[in-house]
Order: structure tokens, then sequence, then C-alpha cells
């Protein structure tokens, strides 16, 4: 493989390839594209407890998501859908070189009716609309005016797609996941105003009622998918729709259950079981599915922490996909989570970003290497080495 500045120039047999007399070769067990997590959030966190959020200073956040660039590069993940954080805020500063970090395809803030998944519901309601209008990650909208002001908010921060809560979740007090939270008219305009920008929409859902809706209205991508039936499966299959089921965040909550607040153990265990169950039969339905994990927190050495998203595919590889295809769903399938807006990324073909990492090992025999950053021994950043 020959990489010519930000772009793969040649890959495929040694004895077609260009002559290359003024570079020096690396040789390696394996190469492979810069991995995706299609479903991550720069918010510089430091708990999985989320009303901590607005204690904590925005610029104190912003520059442990520095550390969180770095531990992503180092994990081998080249390309990150944000979908809500504070990683728009500083896609400026990646594309200008200040700092170094993946592509960060970003939301910008995730879109969530009043008593939604993304409202802190202990806090008095004017303090959360306020913390969402200053800068924080929180964008509280009712009724098909308001959601569509709320994208074009977005979308004036350059979000390169529209993240919505379309049900409640587990890491949220008030709500039950299996509830719909947006109404269809709702929906309607959040995915108009997306559509006329050629932006996907993604959909954080765990129901089936608001599965069905969402896909109704067109959404590109469900997130989670707790609750994904055959009757879902077909609707995604035939809408082209993708599932991003984040199965990281649901074992790393598990495994660090006496952090989390009693309502959330709760939940957890309600949903653990039946969204291992969903993911396998979207895989055996022929669902296109996208490896994401729903990392958030600074520091490699705390729960679902950036640096530890290469166990997504490994824990895709436990509910039915094979090596390859775990590899696919964290490579090529990426960019397609994005719709319109894809870059040509995540395969090892000329023209496309010269996004690529190698290992010391063959994750086709061992999945597990790639949850374990010491085996990416190397990683190429629009062809320039960053580790």
């Amino acid at each position: 493989m020959v990489l010519n500045g930000p772009v793969i120039d040649y890959a495929g047999p040694a004895a077609g390839a260009p002559p290359t007399p003024d570079v020096t070769p690396v040789q390696v067990n394996t190469v492979m594209p810069g991995l995706w997590d299609c479903h991550g959030h720069f918010m510089g966190l430091r708990s999985p407890d989320l009303d901590v959020m607005p204690q904590e200073t925005i610029a104190l956040r912003a520059a442990r998501v520095v550390r969180c660039f770095r531990d992503a590069l180092d994990a081998g993940f080249t390309s990150v859908r944000e979908v809500g954080g504070l990683g728009i805020n500083l896609v400026p500063a990646l594309e200008e070189g200040s700092i170094a970090g993946p592509s960060v395809y970003s939301a910008g803030i995730a879109l969530s009716v009043t008593g939604g998944h993304a409202d802190l519901h202990t806090y008095p309601l004017d303090w959360i609309e306020d913390f969402g209008h200053l800068g924080g990650e929180l964008r509280l909208c009712d009724g098909p005016a308001e959601c569509a002001k709320a994208a074009r908010e977005q979308l004036r921060k350059g979000a390169r797609l529209i993240k919505v809560a379309v049900s409640g979740g587990v890491l949220s007090e008030m709500d039950s996941p299996e509830h719909q939270q947006f109404t269809r008219a709702e929906l309607a305009a959040i995915i108009e105003v997306a559509g006329m920008a050629d932006r996907i929409v993604a959909a954080h859902c765990h129901g089936k009622s608001g599965m069905m809706t969402a896909l109704e209205m067109g959404v590109k991508t469900i997130e989670h998918g707790t609750y994904l039936d055959a009757e879902v499966a077909d609707a995604m299959r035939e809408t082209g729709a993708i599932l991003v089921p984040t199965r990281t965040i649901f074992m790393e909550l598990q495994d660090n259950s006496h952090l989390l607040p009693d309502y959330a153990v709760r939940k957890l265990k309600a949903t653990i079981d039946r969204h291992a169950e969903a993911v396998t039969m979207a895989m055996e339905a022929g669902v296109t599915v996208a490896s994401g994990s729903d990392i958030a927190l600074t520091g490699r050495e705390l729960l679902n922490s950036w640096g530890r998203n290469g166990r997504e595919p490994v824990l895709l590889g436990e509910l039915g996909m094979s090596p390859l295809q775990a590899i696919e769903a964290a490579t090529a399938t990426g960019p397609q989570t994005l719709g319109p807006q894809a870059p040509k990324s995540g395969q090892l073909v000329a023209g496309y970003d010269a996004d690529v990492i190698v290992l010391d090992a063959n994750p086709l025999d061992d999945l597990g290497t790639l949850a374990r950053p010491e085996h990416i021994t190397g990683v190429w950043k629009a062809g320039a080495r960053v580790k």
C-alpha cells in the first residue's frame, strides 16, 4: 500500500505497486483501515452521572476532550461520529492542526423533548434551557417549529448529522426506555430540515413504537435498538436504515454498576439481555450494523472511557458476527452512517483517505486484539503518522 499525502495512492499486490524510490518502506504484520466509532460523545466527563455535566465548566471539559482525542488515536480510531457532545467546537482546532485527533463528524447537541432522555430531570427546567443555549450538550425542543429551529441551530454550528432522542433511556431518571418521546410531526420537522442540508438524522431509540415511527418518518440510523423485533428489522432492511447497537455501554455499565444510581441499575437490568437478543436478531435478519460504543468519559482507567472503543467489535463478534463482519462494521460501514456527508474512508482503496492502522497480530484470529491498544503499533491520520 502506498500513501500519497492525505490519500491512498495504491493498495494491492506488491508486483503492481508504483515505484517509490524516495520513501522508507514500513513492513508490518497486519494493515487495516483506521477504525470508526459511529456513536461517541466528547463530553470531558469523569463520572457516568450526567447530573455532573452542568456543575463543571465547559472549558474544563473541553480540555479533557483533547486527552480523549489522543486516546482514540492510540486505540486505532481515526474517525468518530459524535452524536452529541463538545467535539463540534473543537473540529476547527483539529482541522488547523492545533491539536491531534480523529476526524470528528459531529451532530452538535442532541435534541430532546422536555422531560426526555437528553434532559436532566432533577434540575429546574429553566436551568437546563439556559445550559443548552450557553453551549451545553442539551437542547430541549417541543412542537414542530421549535424542533425545526433546534435542528437549524446545529446546522449553523457545522453539524454533519442531527441526533434526536426518540425514546427514554437508561441513564435518564424519569422516563422509560420503551416510551416514544418525539411525535411524528416533531420528527418530520427535524428530518425535513436535515434533509434539505443533505444531513441524516440519528435516532436514540430503545422502544419499538419509537423505532417504527422514526423509520416511517425517515431516520437513517437507529441507536441502541433494545426492543427491536422482526417487524422493526424488516422495516430497517426495507428503508436501508442502519443499526448502531452500542453494546459497549451496556457491558461497561454492568461491569461497574456500583457506580450508578439505583434507577439506572434497575433499567440496565431490565434491558441488557433484551438488547443482546435484539442485536443478534437484527444481524440474522440482514440489517446493516455499524460499530458504535457510546463511549463518553475521559481517562482509560475509567469505565466507558475513550481508548476502550475497541471493545465494540469484540462484543459484536460475541453476538454472532464473524471477525471479518465485525471489522467491516467498524471500518467500511462507518461512513454510511453519515449518508450524503460520508467521506471516502474505512477502506484500503486508491483515492480513499489515508487513515491506516497497523497491528502486531491478526484480528481475524483474535478480535480481542482490537480492544488492546498496545497491539496497534502504528496509526496514520491523513497520511501522517500519529502513533
